[in-house]
């Protein structure tokens, strides 16, 4: 029963996080939507913005990270999880690593560039000494419904 009530919660944030990864798409950007979630709180959002910003470092993940940063003054989020539609990349795991985000529940993987599902798994390397334990990673989490984001963008691009 238990297992039961955590996946609501995690697909009641989730969806947060799609709708988020809509607006992504509305903007011509990937569809990716994250946000931070402390103490059953919302603390940070971020959506995909790299390509209408025309900067790479405008992702989905980092974007939260900053906000909750901001919204909460503190820079240890260890007591934080970080949602997100996408398999962090590998730019995104080094920030959430940097602060120490402890669970990352994701919808779906992103195998060539992806923070524990590529060959580069730098979100949970254990082989850096500055950090701290990998987060708990929780996958597949409205599966369906982030991939249904990513064909979208897929069909926009042709």
């Amino acid at each position: 029963m238990e297992e039961i009530l955590h996946l609501e919660e995690h697909e009641k944030w989730m969806r947060i996080c799609l709708e988020l990864g809509r607006m992504a798409l509305q903007s011509g950007n990937p569809p990716v939507g994250s946000i931070i979630v402390q103490d059953g709180k919302l603390i940070g959002e971020g959506i995909e913005a790299g390509k209408s910003k025309k900067d790479i470092t405008y992702h989905a993940e980092i974007e939260a990270i900053r906000d909750a940063i901001t919204k909460t003054q503190q820079q240890d989020l260890r007591e934080a999880s970080l949602y997100t539609t996408h398999e962090p990349c590998l730019m995104c795991s080094y920030v959430i690593r940097h602060y120490k985000i402890t669970k990352v529940i994701v919808g779906t993987p992103v195998p060539v560039i992806g923070g524990f599902s590529s060959a580069y798994p730098l979100l949970v390397a254990t082989d850096i000494d500055i950090w701290s334990a990998p987060p708990h990673i929780i996958t597949n989490v409205l599966k369906e419904d982030c991939q249904a984001l990513t064909h979208a963008y897929e069909q926009k691009q042709k």
